[in-house]
């Protein structure tokens, strides 16, 4: 530990430490720093490292960084890259935003390779961020092609920290601290998950200067989006579905069948849906507010009204999701594109399972071992296996270019489900053209969630209809 007195900063704990400075220069860094009650030392979060070094470099006086804990790291390409029109407007967009900033791309189009021109670029010991471990091994795979250097892994049974490391959510979290000062450059995919109370840290632990956020979605259920643009930077580039679906991605339709319930699902819907109804109007309870959610979950465990409201929930949910009639159109479906590669969407993991028994296909949920999961998306990619099953768990993070139909027989009416379920089908290959079929039941409240979802752009121009 420095003596007081010396004029430094260092890292501890994740926190940029400050000794020794007059009140002139402290007084320059005052939006940053505040008191450390307890040990009376002056503290700022890692992530403010840049703009307490830009204003003590500007300062003119002799200071020591004992914070940062890198050098410079000669990252040259082993393979060139010829970047697509939107790379190379993303990556100067970034640049001019001083390598700082969100970058929001649909799947499909590239991010991996844009984070690996903005890693040559920069130069720094760099972290990757991502949230599964199928990412890690994909990140790794990519990452060894075109950089000549160790690259560390840090999650699912790795603990391999290098100068290039890829770490999950999870384990980057865990390791916050011992990451902190060792990296430049900061790269979070999917970074739609770094609000999020336990990986927020990993951000404002680090000390990189330079940081790129790559999402398909930036939205969130919670609206925490602000955290994102005040830990990363604000959106500096935004490519469109349909900007795009030309050169980079396969040109696709979105089509909307609605399916009749049979007079004994329809029945077992209406009445358990007026249970619940009823009990949501008797406690007044908002959904709009955005705490709606949450206080129907508090208020239903408190008494037996409340317990048959969420169990009436449940039933109609389960109804309309998994209605007869889907089935029947996702048949016809299959039937239709049985020369390609078709995944099916499902929001429960009982419907996965009830179409992997009848119609002998394969299903990925998150019990699914990764081994078994590897096996049959290789199987997948190979043309074995041309259907497959899933519940969420290929909502992202998995590489599918083969797939070019998608069926969503239920889901959310958030759209980064929907954009992720969209950009599995629309990974570019010549002569492919793509079909998101969303099937949903008549009359139930499928149909506000689909609305819901249709206000996003990537339904406008691509062709979209209904059949009924």
């Amino acid at each position: 530990m420095m003596g007081k007195g010396i004029q430094s900063i260092r890292f501890e704990q994740g926190t940029i430490v400050v000794d020794g400075f007059d009140p002139a220069v402290m007084s320059k860094l005052q939006d940053w720093i505040r008191r450390d009650q307890r040990t009376l030392e002056w503290r700022a979060e890692g992530r403010h490292y840049r703009e307490i070094a830009l204003v003590l470099r500007d300062s003119g006086i002799d200071w020591q960084d004992h914070a940062r804990q890198y050098d410079l790291l000669k990252l040259d390409l082993k393979e060139p890259i010829t970047p697509r029109s939107h790379q190379t407007e993303a990556l100067r967009s970034w640049t001019e935003a001083g390598r700082r900033g969100v970058v929001n791309l649909p799947t499909g189009s590239g991010k991996t390779m844009l984070a690996v021109m903005c890693m040559a670029a920069v130069g720094r010991p760099t972290l990757v961020c991502v949230p599964t471990i199928d990412l890690m091994n994909q990140w790794h795979d990519v990452l060894k092609k075109y950089f000549d250097a160790k690259i560390g892994m840090l999650g699912g049974g790795s603990h391999e920290i290098e100068a290039i490391t890829i770490a999950t959510y999870d384990s980057a979290a865990m390791h916050a601290d011992r990451l902190g000062p060792r990296f430049g450059l900061a790269i979070f995919d999917e970074c739609h998950h770094l609000p999020a109370i336990g990986y927020s840290q990993i951000a404002q632990s680090l000390i990189a200067p330079f940081r790129l956020g790559l999402s398909a979605t930036i939205e969130r259920a919670d609206g925490r989006e602000e955290v994102l643009f005040d830990l990363v930077g604000d959106v500096v580039f935004e490519g469109r579905f349909s900007e795009m679906e030309e050169n980079t991605l396969a040109p696709y339709r979105v089509v909307q069948i609605e399916v009749d319930m049979t007079p004994s699902e329809l029945q077992s819907y209406t009445e358990s849906r007026e249970i619940y109804k009823n009990f949501i109007k008797q406690n007044r309870i908002n959904f709009s507010d955005g705490n709606g959610w949450a206080q129907f979950i508090a208020l239903s465990s408190r008494s037996p009204q409340g317990r048959s409201a969420m169990k009436a929930y449940r039933v109609q949910k389960r109804q309309a999701q998994a209605a007869s009639g889907k089935l029947s159109e996702l048949w016809k479906i299959m039937t239709l594109h049985k020369n390609e590669r078709i995944i099916v969407f499902t929001d429960e993991n009982s419907l996965a399972y009830q179409i992997g028994r009848d119609f002998f296909v394969p299903v990925l949920t998150h019990h699914t071992k990764p081994a078994e999961r590897a096996k049959i998306l290789d199987l997948f990619k190979t043309g074995e296996i041309s259907v497959i099953a899933t519940s969420k768990v290929l909502n992202e993070g998995v590489d599918v270019p083969e797939a070019s139909i998608g069926v969503v027989l239920s889901g959310s009416g958030t759209v980064r489900e929907h954009v992720q379920r969209l950009g599995r089908i629309l990974r570019h290959k010549t002569g492919k053209s793509a079909v998101l079929y969303e099937i949903i039941s008549r009359g139930t409240s499928e149909t506000y969630v689909n609305q819901r979802r249709r206000q996003h752009y990537a339904y406008q121009g691509s062709g979209s209809g209904n059949r009924s």
